[in-house]
């Protein structure tokens, strides 16, 4: 299936969908903060199904309760549909 970076255009489109996403660069991220670190683990662990399932994985870091993720598509340097399509996904749980 053939990637295709989105346009500046098509990626503020995009970024509406999920106002909690912001732009970094060639990137989009995301911050969480939990109430405890098991719970920040556990988040990680299910991000991390969705990434595996998706084959499409995030950058991460986690620091005690804050988790930050940051979604591009590596292969072309920059923001395509998978990033965004994840995104979504992450959200919902």
């Amino acid at each position: 299936m053939a990637r295709e970076r989105l346009s500046e255009a098509e990626i503020a489109k995009r970024l509406a969908e999920v106002p909690e996403w912001t732009r970094r660069g060639d990137a989009i991220q995301r911050t969480w903060t939990f109430d405890a670190y098991p719970d920040a683990v556990a988040f990680i662990v299910r991000v991390a199904f969705l990434a595996e399932a998706a084959n499409h994985h995030p950058d991460l870091t986690n620091s005690w309760t804050t988790v930050t993720l940051s979604l591009t598509t590596h292969d072309v340097g920059g923001l395509t549909d998978r990033d965004f399509k994840l995104a979504k996904r992450i959200a919902a749980l």
